[in-house]
């Protein structure tokens, strides 16, 4: 089966993580727009409403938006906040975002330049569209991808199965002609393979003990170029035949 769609990760995969805003960050910026009132409480509310929605968003695989945690956190306080999305871009364009690896850029314009893969974006993240885009392009690497699959836009994270879904209508191929590749065991390899997808971990330390012999493993993404073309002349270096197939 010919490979014919990338989905890359972002977070450790492509670049270094930045850092997400506390309450601090979010009550600067909320007080900049108009017609709030905001009182100090708002911080500790915001990073108490914060921690817990990611904890039960990690258990049920769903992201809950920014605006939503800004709203519960106004209730808490007693904030006046006529509209929590307005404050979306302002925060995370004052909060830096990853730093791309300039390694990892390179082979990624490698691969682009074959000319013979959809290439799509897919992470998990709080920042939005616009602000991913932004770092894309100063990286150089904005034009590598077709589309972006961001937690955030979508409402799941990885490893809820229509979150791969969602990647698979991106790439427009079916699941098993599309590689993923990431950094996480759990999110990036085992899961989309399970779905169908074939899977590349990144993994400097070497293959993580149970993880599917059938799931490629490479050091870093600046190894994925060669690794792909070795793929190519021998498809079960990568996949070791179709990978399962999951019901639609």
């Amino acid at each position: 089966m010919d490979v014919r769609a990338l989905a890359v990760d972002f977070g450790d995969t492509l670049a270094v993580p930045g850092p997400n805003p506390d309450g601090r960050v979010v009550l600067e910026v909320l007080r900049e727009l108009p017609g709030t009132h905001v009182p100090d409480t708002f911080v500790a509310a915001y990073d108490h409403v914060h921690r817990i929605t990611r904890e039960g968003d990690r258990v049920r695989d769903t992201h809950t938006s920014f605006a939503t945690e800004i709203h519960w956190a106004a209730q808490l306080c007693g904030a006046r906040i006529p509209d929590p999305e307005a404050a979306l871009e302002p925060v995370f364009e004052r909060v830096p975002d990853s730093r791309v690896i300039r390694r990892a850029a390179e082979a990624l314009l490698r691969i682009r330049a074959r000319g013979d893969l959809v290439c799509v974006l897919a992470c998990d993240t709080q920042r939005p569209e616009s602000v991913r885009r932004r770092t894309l392009v100063e990286a150089g690497i904005e034009d590598c991808f077709d589309a972006l699959v961001l937690s955030c836009a979508i409402g799941l994270r990885k490893p809820h199965p229509d979150f791969y879904a969602e990647v698979e209508r991106a790439c427009g191929v079916p699941r098993e002609e599309i590689v993923f590749v990431g950094n996480t065991p759990s999110k990036d390899a085992t899961a989309p393979h399970l779905y169908g997808m074939r899977a590349v971990l990144v993994a400097p330390t070497g293959r993580p003990r149970g993880l599917a012999d059938t799931i490629g493993v490479i050091g870093h993404f600046a190894d994925l170029p060669d690794h792909l073309d070795r793929a190519a002349a021998d498809r079960p270096t990568l996949s070791g035949g179709s990978p399962p197939r999951a019901p639609r």
